[in-house]
């Protein structure tokens, strides 16, 4: 942060009565911003910082914080405010002490997030954009979920890549799925579920036994992203699966979807972190185009 004593005074204006004292000691974060655990008068808080156009990147996360909490399924911090100072944007959140989600934690957390998930809106996408890691995420609603998923998920992924020089063969096969996509959802129609958006290990936790998630990318989609983004990095044990199809069954031909849904988050990897996330697009795209009739 730039200044921590006219945050100090922001934090206050909104309703954050940090201690008089209480100096800001650094903890794990994320790729965006700076994380903070703050002394307050009401207890510890746990507060992200970043430059003022940082504004509407803790806006949004706020707002989706707060869009899955009123589902009452799955638990996640609770937002105490957001704004900004003239030189620090912020976002104040409640201070959890996180732990390894244990297998009963794991089979909650599967029953939950299926609750969440009945959660629904009349359009796929949210009301407003916000953010995938580093990269904009746009939401604008739609009825239609494949017209959705391409223009708004994977064609700006592809043409992304290709700004940063990921054009070629990518490029050519990304183009394609694009084109065909409709074959994947022959006898399925998704409906609009309340997603996290960014559901990976180290999105969830669990406070006590109870299974937290935070740092989403919240907006309506198919209840099939969120699974197959579980599955990308591992983390995630079989009583997690298993308490999710007890409680809402995924319908027969799921599994051809997932390398879909993953790609789209491979490929965003691609697009903040480099060429090391090269080959498993590649790997993605083409078994999906080689399953297409």
């Amino acid at each position: 942060m730039s200044d921590w004593r006219e945050l100090k005074e922001t934090l206050r204006s909104h309703g954050i009565a940090v201690l008089d004292d209480a100096k800001t000691r650094a903890v794990c974060g994320g790729d965006i911003s700076a994380a903070w655990r703050i002394a307050t008068e009401g207890g510890t808080v746990f507060l992200k910082t970043g430059p003022p156009e940082f504004l509407d990147i803790f806006s949004a996360e706020a707002e989706g914080l707060r869009e899955l909490a009123e589902a009452k399924a799955v638990r996640v911090p609770r937002v105490h405010a957001f704004g900004s100072s003239d030189n620090d944007a912020f976002l104040a959140l409640e201070w959890l002490d996180l732990e390894r989600p244990g297998r009963a934690a794991e089979r909650l957390l599967g029953t939950q997030l299926a609750l969440q998930h009945r959660r629904s809106s009349d359009r796929f996408g949210w009301h407003r954009d916000n953010m995938i890691g580093t990269t904009p995420q746009l939401n604008v609603r739609d009825d239609d979920w494949i017209r959705f998923f391409r223009e708004r998920r994977l064609l700006i992924q592809l043409q992304l890549a290709e700004s940063l020089g990921f054009g070629g063969e990518l490029l050519q096969e990304g183009a394609k799925l694009a084109k065909n996509l409709e074959q994947l959802f022959e006898g399925y129609t998704p409906e609009p579920s309340l997603l996290h958006g960014d559901l990976w290990g180290g999105n969830r936790a669990s406070v006590d036994g109870t299974p937290v998630i935070f740092d989403p990318a919240v907006y309506y989609g198919d209840r099939e992203s969120d699974l197959a983004m579980t599955r990308l990095f591992g983390g995630f044990g079989d009583e997690f699966y298993r308490a999710y199809q007890e409680a809402w069954p995924l319908a027969e031909g799921h599994g051809k979807r997932v390398a879909l849904y993953q790609l789209y988050h491979v490929l965003n990897h691609l697009n903040m972190f480099g060429a090391s996330y090269l080959a498993r697009a590649l790997d993605l795209v083409r078994t999906l185009n080689r399953g297409m009739h």
